[in-house]
């Protein structure tokens, strides 16, 4: 790999700069570059071949009681190069190609693919599987906030969260916004571009002080500035979040039912898509690898991938292989329906991919989520609990205590007591454990969710998990 390091800038910046610049927003000169790519590498003895340019440009400022204590701007394009000779693969990156390097890059890469070793699946996507529409899915605000106005968002949440009653100082406030672009050529013919900007608030609170302290904290994030959460909700709500938390006791050792909060319920969706992933799946590695088609959930459970969602925080028309997307039921009725595949692990497995492939400029394409979402229920979270006597309500989880391969679940938990279907008292300092196999059998869920994140779900009941306390 060639690679040189992302240009990188602290301290204060223009309140514009380049982000106001019309070339920001355009991928002409990419997608010469990775054609070329392409080209060069066929010239250079490739079978095959493809390439991918990436652009990358972010600004942020973090802001500490009214003063900001970083600005923080970076940008710069990539790009990689894939070559394949017979079932043979090499992948090489770079972000500085000047003279002849194009040429030069490719012959290494050629050079390097030829002393690889074969590996059957290998090979670039059937072209009958590759996008030819691209649908209009409002990736890009074309309006770039300046520094001022991060400065304003990140300064009007701390205000916000320091007038909740109770919280004793602010943890920090932040405010960014990006833009992210891909590039993909290939030598089947395959030529398409994508540009998602992204834009984000948070603020982290503190209650108490020394060892009494808590924190909590409130985030949004979107593609256009207009879904975002206002920074006063965002502020108000890490303040509220935070008081909440003040002096909470540990839980008695038990087995009850625990609630996830939407914030963090999208974890045990997460869990089910890394365990449904193609990769894992073929190398054996998983706890569902025996499970296709058959009943995990309730019968009214869904859960959809969807990449083509208007707006969605991880939307494009075409994977990292030029194949079309499409939206798709990982869970259909209760029932595992499909892993996520790309070409290579799709012909491992016998089956054609799903259009999952992701990768950057210096790797070779792998299976991966879009959009993902758990389908609500009928019940309001207040009925989903109200007939709990004891139970647990996780607002935040600690670690990444999951098995993927046996499915075994123990993470670190804070949250709130339940009695009598009302959240009591603060609960710190707990761990909650299971085996996913069981808690999906049990899991349903509430009528509230949002499309808040990259993977959501609304607020999810799981029956008799181990509360490990005192």
């Amino acid at each position: 790999m060639i690679s040189s390091p992302t240009a990188t800038s602290s301290g204060s910046t223009s309140s514009s700069g380049r982000s106001a610049n019309a070339d920001l927003f355009d991928q002409s000169a990419l997608s010469t570059l990775a054609q070329r790519l392409v080209e060069a590498a066929k010239r250079a003895g490739a079978d095959a071949a493809d390439a991918v340019a990436v652009r990358g440009v972010s600004q942020g400022v973090e802001v500490r009681d009214g003063r900001v204590q970083e600005s923080e701007r970076s940008e710069g394009d990539d790009v990689g190069l894939r070559v394949l000779v017979g079932r043979r693969q090499a992948v090489v990156s770079t972000n500085d190609i000047s003279g002849d390097g194009v040429a030069k890059l490719a012959e290494r890469a050629v050079a390097m693919a030829r002393v690889a070793p074969d590996d059957k699946y290998v090979g670039l996507a059937d072209p009958s599987l590759l996008a030819r529409d691209f649908p209009d899915l409002d990736l890009l605000d074309p309006q770039t906030p300046s520094t001022a106005e991060l400065e304003r968002r990140a300064c009007e949440a701390e205000v916000a969260a320091l007038a909740v009653k109770g919280v004793s100082k602010s943890g920090g406030a932040s405010a960014s916004s990006g833009i992210g672009g891909m590039v993909l050529v290939t030598s089947t013919g395959f030529h398409g571009t994508y540009l998602r900007s992204r834009q984000s608030i948070s603020m982290t609170a503190i209650v108490g002080d020394g060892t009494t302290m808590e924190r909590d904290y409130d985030h949004t994030s979107a593609l256009h500035a207009v879904d975002l959460l206002s920074p006063e909700i965002v502020g108000r709500t890490a303040g509220e979040r935070t008081v909440a938390r003040a002096n909470p006791r540990k839980a008695a050792t038990c087995k009850v039912p625990v609630i996830f909060d939407p914030r963090v319920a999208g974890s045990l969706v997460s869990h089910l898509v890394n365990a449904a992933n193609g990769a894992s799946i073929a190398r054996k590695t998983s706890f569902l690898k025996d499970r296709l088609g058959e009943r995990l959930f309730d019968n009214h459970i869904r859960i959809v991938d969807d990449p083509l969602r208007v707006r969605g925080l991880r939307s494009q028309a075409f994977d990292a292989e030029g194949v079309a997307v499409k939206r798709l039921a990982v869970v259909d009725d209760g029932v595992l329906s499909s892993w996520l595949l790309d070409c290579a692990t799709a012909r491992e497995l016998g089956l054609t991919t799903t259009g999952h492939a992701h990768r950057g400029v210096s790797s070779s394409p792998s299976p991966g989520p879009y959009n993902l979402h758990l389908e609500p229920g009928e019940q309001t979270p207040a009925e989903l609990m109200s007939d709990i006597k004891e139970g647990f309500y996780v607002t935040d989880l600690i670690g990444s205590g999951v098995n993927g391969v046996t499915g075994d679940y123990s993470r670190g938990a804070a949250g709130f007591w339940i009695e009598n279907g009302e959240c009591t008292y603060a609960v710190s300092e707990v761990t909650i454990a299971g085996h996913l196999i069981e808690m999906y059998k049990s899991l349903r869920a509430a009528n509230d969710l949002s499309f808040r994140y990259g993977i959501n779900a609304p607020t999810l009941r799981i029956e008799g998990l181990t509360i490990a306390g005192r």
